[in-house]
Formats: C-alpha cells, structure tokens, sequence
C-alpha cells in the first residue's frame, strides 16, 4: 500500500486546545464542570480513551496504522479523545499553558541532557 502523504499544518497549541475544551464544557451544562474535584475522573477517563488507542494497535499493524486511511483516522481520532482528556485534567487543577509549556520545557532539557541506558 502506499504511503498516504503528510500534509504540515500550522501546529494546534495548548491554548487552543484549552479553549475548545471550555466551549465544549460550556455547551453541555449536563457534564461536570472542570474544576479540581473532577481532575481526577479526567484522568480516568483519559486511561479509558488510551485504552481504544491501545484496542486500535492490538488489532491492526504498523503498516496499517500508517497507510490504510480508515484506520489511521480511527487511530487518530482515539489519540485526540485521550489529548482532550489530559487537556480538560490541566484545565481542572487550572494549570495554564504558559506552566506547563515551562515545565514540559524543563523536563524534555533535563532529558536531553540525561545519558540513557539499555536495561
């Protein structure tokens, strides 16, 4: 099969993501709000959407996931349900952008910085 091409967009931030996540929030007055005592079941729920990353893996290839369009976009989609997650837990215990784009920067400098060795 051949490869699908990758076409570059410009980069989805932490911001935006952030604030589709409140709109979305917003539009369903029925769902919990996005406060510090459900940053908890955020998490849980995240776990459960990377469980449907994991059942998309078990069940396809690489070379599937790759370059056969329906289940690359399924693998994708399951990915995103598990970013929003994570995104609506930042927004929970009210970490902003500006922190976490601090500390992931931190944190991937100390691992560049890390000498990694084989088990």
């Amino acid at each position: 099969m051949e490869r699908m091409e990758r076409v570059e967009h410009s980069g989805l931030t932490i911001d935006e993501m952030r604030s589709l996540q409140l709109r979305l929030n917003a539009k369903h007055p029925e769902w919990e709000k996005l406060r510090p005592e459900y940053g908890r079941s955020c998490l849980l729920w995240m776990m459960e959407e990377f469980g449907e990353v994991v059942r998309v893996l078990k069940r396809n290839d690489d070379e599937q996931v790759m370059d056969d369009p329906a289940v690359r976009s399924g693998f994708i989609e399951e990915m995103c349900d598990t970013l929003m997650f994570f995104v609506d837990t930042l927004i929970c215990y009210d970490v902003s952008p500006e922190e976490f784009a601090a500390a992931y920067r931190a944190k991937a400098a100390g691992n560049l910085k890390r000498v990694w060795q084989s088990a």
